[in-house]
């Protein structure tokens, strides 16, 4: 089950917390770590806060962008000290731990944590499905980023023992990538229909996009999406050429 979740760590500034951070998950049975634009790694200091947890520094995966590190995943999980303003579902730790463990069985999830100095950005939080918030002191709620990730890995191990005893069957839910070629197919639509005209965009997608990732649909469900989409714009082609068609008969 733990397995199956993944940690990713988001531009870290200071190599030993990733060290930190690799020690933290070994402690608590996880060994997915990806790492979006490390500032410096692989590095000695972070080799060195790893201690016996070397192993998950030599098979973390370094990408470039944060599609490419929750791709595969069906479940993504943002982590913030803020509340924002995107109305994604607020869960706490444990809570949280219970969704992911009983998720984990059918594909991949990813923990996201943010830079040091400002966590994640607006467009990152924008990308997942579930907001993450550790209660902490209201005076002083800023976690150091491998306490954090200790937290929840800790969180984690220590509930997957009550799922363990409670088998369910997770529904089967669309990775990360077959979203984002729906939101590129719905946008398509969505421009060819002129529902959003060029000049006067808004923030319509970003409204669609957060709406369809905290309502999470299933596989089914996005196929029967795609294939609205595809009729819609099967119709519009068939308009297209009964114009053409009028257009050459007026001619005659």
């Amino acid at each position: 089950m733990l397995n199956n979740i993944r940690i990713v760590l988001v531009e870290t500034f200071h190599p030993g917390n990733i060290g930190a951070v690799a020690r933290a998950m070994k402690n608590m049975g996880l060994s997915q770590l990806t790492l979006i634009n490390p500032r410096v790694f692989p590095d000695p200091e972070a080799t060195s806060r790893a201690a016996g947890a070397k192993d998950l520094l030599q098979q973390a995966q370094v990408v470039s962008s944060l599609d490419e590190a929750i791709a595969d995943c069906q479940l993504v999980v943002a982590t913030s000290a803020r509340e924002r303003t995107f109305d994604l579902p607020l869960m706490d730790l444990e809570t949280a731990a219970q969704q992911m463990l009983s998720e984990s069985p059918g594909g991949n999830i990813a923990i996201l944590f943010g830079r040091e100095t400002m966590g994640l950005t607006n467009a990152e939080m924008l990308a997942c499905n579930r907001h993450l918030y550790i209660d902490a002191n209201p005076a002083y709620p800023v976690l150091n980023i491998a306490q954090a990730v200790q937290l929840v890995c800790y969180e984690l191990w220590r509930t997957q023992r009550k799922v363990l005893n409670t088998p369910t069957e997770p529904a089967p839910y669309p990775r990360q990538d077959e979203m984002t070629r729906f939101y590129t197919h719905l946008e398509k639509v969505l421009r060819a229909t002129q529902f959003i005209i060029p000049q006067h965009e808004g923030r319509v997608l970003d409204k669609l996009k957060r709406f369809f990732n905290r309502a999470r649909p299933e596989k089914t469900e996005l196929g029967i999406l795609r294939g609205i989409l595809t009729s819609v714009e099967e119709s519009l082609e068939r308009k297209s050429g009964q114009s053409t068609s009028q257009h050459t008969s007026d001619k005659h």
